[in-house]
């Protein structure tokens, strides 16, 4: 299988979605945001965190605009995988992949500690390695992590069984709590915290390891 990962000018986590994406068999390709194509072959999109553009205007809003963004909407309408992390979130919602924006945190300050999700579903190649209901211990790093979205929205999220994980105790003021969200098709993943950042027990722990081991999975049995 294999994965590409974009970079935006203001990427600082690009590096670290790469190395998860190898330590699960992944092969990578590194795909800059002025490419106009995906290298052939490419089953997954990873857009990983930082602060693409300096987060001038809304985050996410000028890498959303950015030429290989026309080429992920492309995989994505397809059916291919998107997995975006933090400002990869945001960039997914901006792109209008995903429902909802991202906000100031609710404590208007930057946020960066170990927090505790829940597995809301299990549903999705990039959950189903996990237990429903389990608790996980997983990084954050952000400043705009506030997920909004309006009641209907939030309802039909819900209702879809599309929200993948849940902070059990909110660092931002998310609605409902929500940590990640998917697409329609459940092959689009966007959410807030790093697993890429927990892969590794000598940095701290590995719950983010069953999260690409999953994908890996997943992918060759679809």
């Amino acid at each position: 299988m294999k994965a590409a990962v974009v970079t935006f000018p203001g990427s600082n986590c690009d590096r670290d979605l790469a190395t998860a994406f190898e330590s699960a068999g992944f092969e990578v390709a590194r795909v800059w945001h002025k490419d106009t194509d995906l290298p052939t072959g490419v089953d997954v999109v990873g857009v990983p965190g930082g602060f693409s553009f300096g987060d001038y205007l809304r985050c996410g809003a000028i890498a959303a605009q950015s030429p290989i963004s026309t080429a992920i909407r492309t995989h994505a309408d397809r059916g291919g995988y998107v997995l975006g992390i933090c400002n990869g979130f945001q960039v997914l919602t901006e792109m209008g992949l995903l429902p909802g924006v991202l906000m100031r945190n609710a404590g208007l300050k930057f946020v960066c500690k170990t927090v505790a999700l829940r597995v809301a579903t299990t549903d999705s190649a990039y959950t189903a390695a996990y237990v429903p209901g389990q608790t996980i211990h997983v990084p954050i790093a952000h400043h705009d992590g506030n997920y909004t979205i309006d009641a209907e929205g939030l309802s039909r999220l819900q209702g879809d069984d599309r929200i993948a994980f849940t902070y059990c105790d909110n660092p931002n003021g998310s609605m409902a709590d929500i940590a990640g969200v998917l697409s329609e098709n459940r092959r689009v993943l966007g959410m807030m915290p790093h697993p890429e950042r927990a892969v590794e027990a000598a940095l701290g722990g590995e719950d983010g390891r069953p999260l690409f081991a999953s994908l890996m999975g997943g992918m060759a049995l679809a």
